[in-house]
């Protein structure tokens, strides 16, 4: 598989020359993808160094990962709703709604980068994209992590009551690409402020289920290494994560909740948040 670049990142967005005058729509598709296409690999255990036990959760949420790339690159190709929907729906229904997740990143990363034909996203939303809408503003959020746009700016363009899912997205990325940096180190952007600090702590949580691979031994400690006030909204995201991706047997749930302590309701927080989000959907 031919590897396509990496998504620009703030040191070299700004050198990026987006062209005056637009090439045909199919060929617009492929310089996008070309632009800012990710390769599948890069979101790998393999490839980001991960930990777990299992090679049955590993296959699944590597498959979690792999959806989210081919959503991303769908709207790359073309953000028209009415085609996203239609292709959206040829994949894998248990896997679709990590699909909405990038084509939404990639929606809002073009409303980002391109001054004509914005409102990309608010146009997918109003239609298709609606049953999928709190995951969507997470996906949204990556551009965060990705493009040097102001939080403030960025979260002023979205859906006042769910703008704080596009943090949750922004936590979670930096968990899932830098964990080093963000898990170990345990580095929170200095940019943000108040609440954004929490719900960017529920991405990170959610990332943590794929960093140690939905080891419900190995999540615990990982948690327990950062400071008392974070713990909650770690619990959070890793609730969201178990109750969303899944990935572990009905036991090992249990066994998770236990595990959680005094942040067992924290963790119940995430999984109901998981259930509101898969019943939108239609995805029980």
């Amino acid at each position: 598989m031919r590897r396509m670049a990496a998504v620009p990142t703030r040191d070299h967005v700004s050198t990026l020359e987006i062209p005056q005058t637009l090439p045909p729509p199919r060929a617009w598709g492929r310089l996008k993808r070309a632009l800012f296409g990710i390769s599948p690999e890069e979101t790998s255990f393999e490839k980001r160094r991960f930990r777990g036990d299992s090679a049955a959760v590993r296959d699944r949420l590597e498959a979690v990962g792999r959806h989210f790339v081919q959503g991303y690159h769908l709207a790359l190709e073309s953000d028209r709703p009415a085609v996203l929907a239609a292709r959206l729906g040829e994949l894998d229904r248990d896997f679709q709604g990590f699909a909405y997740e990038g084509t939404a990143m990639a929606l809002a990363l073009l409303d980002t980068v391109a001054p004509w034909g914005r409102g990309r996203l608010q146009r997918f939303l109003a239609g298709p994209g609606d049953a999928h809408a709190y995951i969507c503003h997470v996906g949204a959020g990556w551009v965060m992590a990705r493009l040097p746009v102001r939080p403030e700016r960025f979260l002023a363009r979205l859906d006042p009551a769910m703008r704080w899912l596009a943090l949750d997205g922004y936590g979670f990325h930096e968990g899932f690409f830098h964990w080093p940096r963000t898990v170990e180190r345990q580095v929170i952007p200095s940019r943000l402020r108040g609440y954004a600090r929490k719900a960017f702590d529920q991405g990170v949580g959610r990332s943590l289920w794929f960093v140690d691979g939905a080891d419900v031994r190995l999540l615990p400690k990982t948690i327990a290494a950062f400071p008392a006030e974070r713990q909650g909204n770690l619990w959070a995201g890793v609730g969201l994560a178990c109750g969303y991706a899944g990935g572990r047997e009905r036991e090992r749930h249990e066994e998770l909740r236990r595990a959680a302590g005094p942040y067992a309701p924290c963790l119940g927080q995430g999984v109901a948040f998981a259930a509101k989000a898969r019943a939108r959907a239609e995805w029980i």
